[in-house]
């Protein structure tokens, strides 16, 4: 665990970037962790963080698949808003913790 300034704010992030407290994650925040990324986010994109993280408070796993069946984006879209690693990288800007499917 690592303290990181993200957005002005004094945050404890993984080795691997993401948030340690799902809490401490805003707009803000994620915009500057998806610039880190080279990702400027729209509205489409918030829309699919939003989900990650409704999915992941309420105890659920998270694939591909699933988001791609959420009614938000298709699978082809999603790795469209989230090139190189579509779960990884929405999952990081997302405030939670790296999906078990990750590497």
């Amino acid at each position: 665990m690592a303290l990181q300034t993200i957005a002005g704010a004094q945050i404890n992030v993984s080795e691997d970037g993401y948030l340690e407290n799902m809490n401490e994650w805003n707009e803000d925040v994620a915009r500057e962790i998806a610039s880190e990324i080279g990702i400027e986010l729209t509205d489409k994109h918030f829309e699919v963080l939003n989900y990650l993280r409704d999915k992941t408070e309420a105890g659920e796993s998270l694939t591909i698949r699933k988001v791609g069946k959420s009614g938000i984006t298709d699978i082809k879209g999603l790795y469209k808003l989230f090139p190189k690693g579509p779960l990884k990288y929405s999952a990081r800007i997302a405030g939670i913790p790296k999906p078990a499917s990750c590497v």
